[in-house]
């Protein structure tokens, strides 16, 4: 997304010493292409409530045709191994541009959709000029991503800024939410973290402030939600433009999946050894593992020292944590191993990872540009 960085310039020269530093041959655990052609901003889910399913890994990505913009999903049954594909979404409001998508399974009924539901959501109308009204629509699957069908388009913008990066919960009762992040509120705010709540994923409430952070030009954004085990919810997002800070990850964690608390404070900011920390884009994964029986591992963009100059292990790096995201994170290796990252919509941005073969690894969906193409690759390393 469109980041209003007070640093651009100080970007952009990191940009290139990220490129220097890391290889130029940048390959993980034996990297594979997801798919030909353009492919950015992966998600990866694994259908766990789907008759007939269970178990499967699904993966969709943003592409393109002459129609305009689409959405492919892909299917694998050999634990990351591989990938074929089995639909595509061609929402009409495509070929006005389309970004940030999301993929979720509903773990229990809401409304008439039952539990496996599969739902699909992104920004539609994103280039579609001067005059554009950007919306978030959701598509909606019931049989395990095979085919889809429109459902609602919960939030759209009053003016010309947008509204990006959606991501659904259901919270502990039964209420599905959808969290976005939305510039629709300048002057006052830059950006805001709002959400929106639906007890049947047709008709939609009115938007609900998660985080708006003043000064103005402050940016939280890029929402990921995942349920612990002992029942309480994660909310890891990005706030750009903080303080010292350009789009450094954070967290609150919530009782109910439904209250995030006090919209003004940030939450608690998540780095690893020495103040190293992710820059852009960090999206998070639930694993066994540690003390507490959860590990959670995160991916970023753009891998920095405290001070935000790029590490020599810039894209080929995750972080970890076995306390529910408190105290410093650790590293691991990283299975796909991207280069030349640097601030942009492509490189290494909005990574996803999923836990397989029974939690020992993790399976990683990066994109780097390829031949001028951004493209999609797949691999798998140790989750420990």
């Amino acid at each position: 997304m469109r980041r209003l960085g007070k640093r651009l310039v100080l970007v952009l020269s990191l940009a290139l010493t990220a490129a220097l530093l890391v290889p130029v041959s940048a390959q993980g655990a034996e990297r594979q292409r997801l798919m030909p052609g353009f492919a950015a901003y992966p998600r990866l889910i694994r259908l766990e409530h789907t008759p007939g399913a269970r178990g499967r890994i699904l993966a969709a990505v943003t592409s393109a045709d002459g129609s305009g913009k689409i959405a492919p999903v892909l299917e694998s049954t050999d634990e990351g191994a591989s990938f074929r594909q089995i639909s595509v979404i061609r929402d009409p409001e495509g070929a006005g541009g389309l970004c940030c998508g999301t993929l979720y399974e509903l773990p229990q009924r809401v409304g008439r959709l039952r539990a496996g539901t599969l739902l699909w959501a992104a920004s539609y109308r994103t280039d579609a000029g001067s005059s554009r009204r950007v919306g978030i629509r959701v598509w909606a699957s019931k049989d395990a991503g095979h085919s889809w069908s429109f459902l609602a388009e919960p939030a759209r913008s009053h003016n010309h800024d947008g509204l990006y990066e959606p991501e659904f919960n259901v919270d502990a009762g039964g209420t599905l939410w959808m969290h976005y992040a939305d510039e629709s509120e300048a002057p006052q705010y830059s950006q805001v973290m709002n959400r929106v709540a639906s007890a049947d994923g047709i008709t939609w409430g009115a938007k609900q402030s998660t985080l708006a952070m003043s000064p103005s030009r402050v940016r939280p954004g890029m929402p990921i939600v995942r349920k612990l085990p002992d029942g309480r919810y994660y909310l890891a997002y990005e706030i750009c433009n903080y303080a010292e800070r350009y789009c450094d990850p954070y967290f609150k964690i919530s009782p109910d999946g439904a209250n995030w608390g006090d919209p003004s404070q940030p939450g608690t900011r998540a780095q690893g050894p020495n103040g190293a920390h992710f820059e852009h884009a960090q999206t998070i994964a639930l694993f066994p593992g540690g003390a507490n029986g959860t590990r959670i591992l995160m991916v970023g963009q753009i891998y920095t020292t405290a001070t935000g100059d790029p590490l020599p292990q810039n894209g080929q790096v995750l972080l970890a944590n076995d306390n529910f995201g408190s105290g410093d994170w650790y590293e691991l290796p990283a299975p796909v191993h991207i280069s030349g990252v640097f601030n942009n919509y492509c490189p290494n941005y909005s990574s996803s990872l999923l836990p397989v073969d029974d939690g020992k690894n993790v399976l990683e969906i990066a994109t780097e540009y390829t031949n001028g193409v951004c493209t999609a690759y797949f691999g798998k390393g140790p989750a420990s």
